[in-house]
């Protein structure tokens, strides 16, 4: 595998798992308990932020010039 296939599958596993995450939104207010309900959405934000904080060093790794390097 080279890196721009790695890139690519793991860009595609990012967003099935921000889809997923987006999910559980709607999910938190039936739990009808205030402290869990502000714990959850406290991690899914903090989820959510990890996430698209792999994209974005994807997207620099995609982005570098690599004949810097030589």
């Amino acid at each position: 595998m080279d890196r721009s296939e790695a890139i690519e599958r793991m860009r595609q596993t990012c967003n099935q798992l921000s889809a997923g995450i987006t999910s559980l939104h709607p999910l938190v207010p039936h739990l009808a308990d205030k402290p869990t309900q502000d714990e959850v959405f406290k991690a899914l934000f903090a989820l959510t932020k990890e996430v698209e904080s792999v994209k974005k060093q994807l997207l620099r790794l995609e982005r570098r010039d690599d004949s810097q390097l030589l």
